[in-house]
């Protein structure tokens, strides 16, 4: 068995001290960052001090699958992967008849600016454990997975070994706590792929296959994993799971709001004087979370914009209806945004919005998977003229021609959400700083007219409409 070296209550490795957080004024204790509150809790000795894998065991013996599921409807507890669909509702469209059913959790974590299912992986990762067990109690799930990306070794590692450690403590495996239950549970390393935090193309890369998305219906729920009814949800949901089970839906309706109860985890990063994880109760606003929690903007500059949710949301700026919006899905969304995966990048003035919207559409560009053209050639197209107008050959015809690219992206017109999220950097950025770009756009060409010195133009004439290639930047 491998042997984890502590150091300073954490376990030492690469996201050693990652577990450090300010003070947080606004929560009585920690729900899936328990590792705050008690710092050894990724030992399975401490975790079972605490009364770990206890709820499980008392969810096996004396409960019915049925009654958990209204439980945890009854918390309202919403998934915490972007969506923020009922979790208890979900578990409810798996049917009861077909066999045998899977429980995936999805640890990928790829939407830029996320990084708060780290920080449960590497400790708190027993939690995590048992929520599984009692999810797939819950749904008849036999066999669990949990998908993270490849690049996450240690974090991988972290898995295997509370793994390991509930088998060894028989937490895991056949007839659990003298039961009829058998659940077994695998870590499957991903390729590192965005497209993979796509449910259906999870799926795909579990089961072997290239990581794509496929077509719905039918959902998981009916065929998912090698087409039998499958759960799929985020690290932090089921995390959630035992304290629901443990203390009840009222004490988890305690925090939070009526339609979004309980807290979440959040990452904050960018131009705050305080970056990292966050749990907060949801509800919160934004304005408490970047100013209170976050500290404030560095010294010396004011604030620009917000990235909400991770880079596939549309941008917030420094506007009373925004700032004071609640950190809940539905607030989010009344003001035209997303909640999205727990992830607040805030960007100041110093920030120039065409290289802000670049490098968004940029990500995009890289990690589509190719299977539809419209995001295909158009996440590229996108780039491009992004690209052109940075390096000072901007036209004016850009602009209407950046919102006609956008639109051939919406509206259903890709296969999955990855093209229609690269829209949201161009959608926002000129919905907020049209005039800025513009006046880039101007200086560019003046600087042209002028003959000052300038990259020579990289983008190919063409039209969004004909998708004729652009010919790659010269830097």
């Amino acid at each position: 068995m491998e042997t984890i070296r502590y150091e300073n209550g954490y376990p030492g490795g690469p996201a050693n001290g990652f577990g450090s957080e300010y003070p947080n004024p606004f929560l009585k204790e920690h729900i899936v960052f328990r590792n705050r509150d008690y710092p050894n809790i990724g030992q399975v000795d401490e975790y079972v001090r605490l009364g770990g894998y206890e709820t499980a065991r008392t969810v096996l013996t004396t409960m019915q699958p049925g009654a958990v599921v209204d439980e945890v409807k009854r918390s309202g507890l919403r998934g915490r992967g972007g969506a923020g669909f009922p979790t208890g509702v979900k578990w409810s469209f798996i049917p009861k008849d077909i066999f045998p059913k899977y429980l995936v959790c999805n640890a990928d974590e790829s939407e830029p600016g996320t990084f708060n299912n780290h920080e449960i992986i590497d400790y708190n990762p027993h939690q995590l454990v048992e929520g599984m067990i009692i999810s797939g109690f819950a749904i008849g799930a036999t066999t669990g997975y949990i998908y993270i990306r490849g690049e996450y070794a240690y974090g991988a590692r972290m898995l295997d070994r509370a793994i390991r450690e509930a088998y060894a403590r028989g937490f895991l495996g056949k007839k659990l706590w003298g039961t009829d239950f058998d659940f077994d549970l695998y870590v499957h390393r991903g390729a590192g792929a965005y497209i993979c935090g796509e449910e259906t193309a999870l799926l795909e890369s579990l089961e072997g296959k290239i990581g794509q998305p496929r077509a719905k219906p039918p959902f998981p729920a009916v065929a998912g994993l090698y087409a039998k009814p499958t759960v799929i949800n985020n690290v932090a949901t089921l995390t959630n799971v035992p304290m629901i089970m443990a203390r009840g839906a009222d004490w988890y309706r305690q925090y939070g709001t009526e339609k979004s109860p309980g807290t979440t985890a959040v990452s904050l990063s960018g131009h705050v004087k305080r970056r990292g994880n966050f749990e907060i109760p949801l509800g919160l606003t934004m304005r408490q979370f970047i100013y209170e929690l976050g500290g404030g903007i560095r010294d010396g500059h004011e604030l620009k914009f917000i990235v909400p949710g991770g880079a596939s949301t549309n941008w917030l700026i420094n506007k009373p209806e925004h700032l004071d919006a609640g950190m809940t899905w539905d607030d989010m969304r009344a003001i035209g945004t997303e909640f999205g995966s727990g992830a607040v990048i805030v960007l100041d003035d110093s920030v120039n919005v065409v290289t802000a919207a670049m490098k968004i559409d940029e990500f995009f560009k890289h990690e589509s998977c190719g299977k539809c053209s419209p995001c295909r050639e158009g996440t590229h197209f996108l780039t491009k003229v992004w690209e052109r107008i940075g390096h000072g050959h901007g036209r004016p015809s850009d602009i209407p021609l950046l919102n006609e690219v956008g639109d051939q992206m919406l509206g259903g017109k890709c296969f999955c959400l990855l093209g229609p999220s690269s829209v949201s950097a161009v959608k926002s950025a000129l919905k907020y700083f049209e005039p800025e770009i513009r006046q880039q756009i101007e200086l560019g060409t003046k600087s042209q007219i002028n003959g000052h010195d300038a990259p020579s133009p990289s983008v190919a004439e063409g039209s969004a409409r004909t998708g004729a290639a652009a010919a790659p930047v010269k830097r």
